[in-house]
């Protein structure tokens, strides 16, 4: 860890990831201010270190509720049971 960083080294060389999701079709149309805040996360984390950043934002307008799929959430999932986040 670098004195001015409080996030390890070996943290910053994986990928951090963005993950943008509305649960209605009617948010991702009408709460744009939630997704540009919500995209506005890749700059948090470039500034926190990290030179890698990916967006997930496949899931927009997906609920969480039922038996819909998450593809986006599953591979972020996957991505953290693999290290690569």
């Amino acid at each position: 860890m670098t004195s001015g960083n409080l996030i390890p080294t070996a943290v910053l060389k994986r990928k951090a990831v963005v993950y943008v999701r509305q649960s209605t079709q009617a948010q991702v149309q009408l709460n744009l201010e939630s997704q540009r805040r919500q995209y506005e996360l890749v700059d948090v984390a470039r500034r926190w270190g990290f030179r890698k950043v990916e967006v997930i934002d496949e899931d927009l307008g997906r609920t969480a509720s039922g038996a819909v799929e998450r593809p986006g959430f599953e591979r972020l999932v996957d991505d953290l049971c693999t290290g690569h986040v």
